[in-house]
């Protein structure tokens, strides 16, 4: 039903467009010569008619009421969809701003499209006042989300704190990119090709981790258990060499490799290291470089222990 409405108040194919515009002229025609006067007449009855306080309403005013509107709101689709075109195409403006200038842009060709609206119509909005009070509170409960994620939207438009391509993870641990910012959600697209469409309200509300905010960079830890008796200094040296061969390891923050322990079984290390993109992923880098460590640990004869449990069974005569 949503994709029937789009398509009638927004049509893309030109055969679509030009059949409309044939309508509308066709329909106009025919009432400038006279030929829909009776049909008119009928419709504006009195029997076919209702008002609301000084506002007449009747089927003519109805029909002609959507007609008009749908023709309105035609046109400032295309007219919109043409000024979007045109700002996308400012490759010098920045993506973000580009999507701020053309949300700006269709909320005024809309709003401007509505009160034309109103205008052709001849509708006084003061008739209506007796219903306002109802009517806001209508629409306040019943829009409020709709609202909320809107203004959202541009808040992280003007904030640019979430921008496209942008790497993110939510609250409830959904890790993906952003792939764009629309008036109600924020089209997210996760590493399994799972495109999610999270309002823009949570982005507000809630915690979101942004990768990519400042800098591209992010952070890999490995914990490493050596048996005791292992050279470890040795060890410590060859656990840096296997994090700093590695293609993707940054140069700036330099590798570290910390004694964290003594545990019951090894000797316990941590590596961290930081890769220069995140957005191409952690996990791979830190799978060479294990790869890296296990290799140079079996080279140089460095073992890493495993826990061990010995069951004593004592036998024996049970005591009277």
């Amino acid at each position: 039903m949503n994709k029937l409405w789009t398509t009638l108040l927004k049509p893309r194919a030109w055969i679509a467009k030009l059949l409309l515009v044939f309508l509308g002229i066709s329909f106009f025609s025919i009432g400038f010569l006279g030929y829909l006067q009776p049909i008119k007449e009928f419709l504006d009855s009195d029997a076919l008619s209702f008002s609301a306080g000084d506002v007449r309403f009747s089927v003519y005013l109805l029909a002609t009421a959507s007609l008009a509107i749908m023709i309105l709101f035609w046109l400032a689709g295309i007219f919109s969809e043409f000024g979007e075109t045109r700002i996308k195409s400012l490759h010098k403006v920045k993506v973000s701003n580009r999507s701020l200038i053309t949300k700006a842009f269709q909320t005024v060709v809309y709003f401007i499209a509505f009160l034309i609206a109103l205008d052709v119509l001849g509708i006084d909005l003061t008739g209506l006042a007796i219903f306002s009070g109802a009517i806001g509170i209508g629409v306040g409960f019943g829009l409020q989300k709709i609202t909320s994620n809107f203004i959202s939207g541009i808040i992280l438009l003007c904030e640019k704190s979430v921008e496209e391509d942008d790497l993110v993870e939510l609250s409830d641990g959904t890790v993906g990119f952003i792939r764009h910012t629309g008036a109600r959600f924020t089209l997210m697209e996760t590493f399994d090709s799972r495109e999610i469409m999270v309002p823009n309200e949570d982005f507000i509300t809630n915690r979101v981790t942004n990768w990519t905010y400042s800098n591209s960079q992010g952070r890999v830890s490995i914990d490493i258990g050596v048996s005791y008796g292992t050279d470890l200094d040795r060890a410590n040296e060859l656990i840096l060499e296997a994090a700093n061969e590695h293609p993707r390891c940054s140069k700036l923050p330099i590798a570290e490799c910390y004694l964290v322990d003594f545990g019951d079984s090894s000797v316990n290390f941590t590596l961290y290291f930081w890769v220069d993109n995140v957005t191409k992923g952690r996990k791979r880098p830190r799978s060479d470089v294990l790869f890296s460590i296990w290799n140079k640990f079996k080279e140089n004869k460095i073992r890493i222990p495993f826990p061990q449990r010995d069951l004593h069974i004592k036998s024996g005569e049970i005591p009277k």
